[in-house]
């Protein structure tokens, strides 16, 4: 099975999640930004009335960089703009909706080291953008930065905002059910230095919790550095360390979650869809009798779905393919096992925290242990492998084609592959999972060293 095929068309900025890059470099440098900025405002510009985008930041330093370039930008189209500091990306997308602004903005690389950095876009609706728009966005790129700009008694005015993080506090307590209470956790969250690192120990404090933050002290340089959910080991020792009662991980920019239970055992995105998929559906309030998910979806979960009477539809790598396939068949619940959770009843995109709060008040409902709860099914053996590349794409080479075809034959019936282009990274990802672990590790392995081979060469 191939799950490249999120990169076709022809969006030469754009890749799965915004525009992305290393910090001043490529797209990432200051007149590139400005010229996205003036691009996106002329898109986003319909109508008479003043137009407003919203944005907010995580903690790295070249957000200080990037800021001011879209800012510009977007003044130079006439929209006005609200910076609204650090927050984490699904506040921005609330925010978008509730502030009633054209266009939401946030600045960031999610999980990605400091040296990147990258740029999402929602619209008026909180949701992120579609292909047609980025590549129409694009277009006008191309035209050139002078293209429809506002006149001089058109342009936009700058405002800062104090006060959104409040907010954003009292919209994610408001997803925790009243019924329950937080008082009997402790909890560690480790929010990645991140956008997270004020709100999210705020959120768990005000409902109760014993909290103890790590990952809360942002220099510009540490965020997801040996923290936060791709990095998870600070957590699960500080779970030790404290007695806790569960470990929440967020990435940089809060938008996934990992757990931990109590005995610092980490529970992963698929265990998590099943977890609230199957709290739902036993309290109806479940939408479309089903989750969806990606590719990369454990065999497990589908199983395990299928066998509670819920299905388990797949799409292609992203998130925002995951809420497109949740809006077109009416389902409320889906995700990657990476801790993206879109729970639609709440959110229009991955939002961290409120997904820790809905694991939080199955743990409360049941008062069970962390690790009784949140182990719903035995997941497949899975091995996924990153092999970096510069360059042409491999996965067009015809040796590596053949490579792959060859471990597609190994592995019928008794597993799949799933490979793909990163969508934000020069990287192919070789996913194989199956009940023998050595057959897929043996196979995974075949063609990541072919696909180093042609990346040497």
């Amino acid at each position: 099975m191939r799950g490249d095929d999120q990169m076709t068309g022809k969006r030469e900025i754009f890749g799965t999640d915004g525009v992305r890059g290393l910090a001043n470099a490529g797209a990432m440098t200051p007149d590139q930004i400005l010229c996205l900025g003036m691009a996106v405002g002329r898109v986003f510009k319909n109508g008479g009335h003043r137009h407003r985008v919203v944005i907010g930041k995580d903690t790295r330093l070249s957000g200080y960089m990037l800021e001011p370039a879209l800012t510009a930008g977007f003044a130079a189209s006439g929209m006005d703009v609200f910076l609204l500091g650090p927050l984490p990306t699904p506040a921005m997308a609330m925010l978008t909706r509730s502030m009633r602004a054209d266009l939401g903005v946030m600045i960031s690389a999610s999980h990605n080291p400091y040296y990147d950095n990258g740029v999402k876009f929602f619209g008026p609706d909180g949701f992120k953008l579609s292909d047609e728009t980025e590549m129409e966005i694009e277009r006008l790129m191309r035209a050139g930065p002078g293209v429809g700009l506002a006149a001089s008694a058109d342009l936009g005015r700058v405002k800062r905002i104090d006060d959104a993080g409040a907010r954003y506090i009292e919209f994610a307590k408001a997803a925790f059910p009243r019924r329950y209470s937080l008082e009997d956790l402790r909890i560690v969250i480790d929010c990645a230095n991140g956008a997270g690192y004020k709100v999210a120990p705020t959120v768990l404090w005000e409902l109760g919790a014993d909290v103890k933050p790590i990952g809360v002290d942002p220099d510009g340089f540490n965020i997801n550095h040996e923290v936060g959910s791709t990095s998870t080991e600070k957590m699960q020792n500080a779970v030790h360390e404290y007695r806790a009662d569960i470990g929440i991980a967020l990435d940089g920019d809060a938008d996934r979650v990992i757990i931990s239970d109590e005995k610092g055992q980490i529970i992963d995105g698929d265990q998590v869809l099943a977890l609230i998929a199957s709290f739902w559906q036993g309290r109806g309030q479940l939408k479309g009798e089903g989750v969806v998910s990606t590719v990369m979806a454990n065999l497990g979960l589908e199983n395990y779905l299928q066998g509670e009477g819920m299905a388990l539809h797949r799409t292609k790598v992203g998130d925002r393919y995951v809420v497109e396939e949740m809006r077109a068949k009416g389902i409320n619940i889906g995700g990657e096992p990476s801790g993206h959770v879109i729970l639609s009843d709440y959110a229009t995109t991955g939002d961290g925290l409120v997904t820790a709060l809905q694991v939080l008040a199955v743990v409360a409902a049941e008062g069970a242990k962390v690790s009784d709860v949140c182990h719903k099914f035995d997941p497949f053996p899975n091995i996924l492998k990153n092999v970096r590349f510069c360059g042409n794409n491999p996965l067009e080479d015809a040796s590596v084609q053949k490579m792959i075809k060859a471990g597609e034959e190994k592995l019928v019936k008794k597993g799949r592959l799933v490979i793909r282009k990163s969508g934000t990274e020069p990287l192919i990802r070789v996913m194989g999972e199956g009940e023998d672990a050595k057959l897929i590790n043996d196979v995974v392995d075949e063609i990541c060293g072919a696909v180093e081979k042609i990346s040497q060469t």
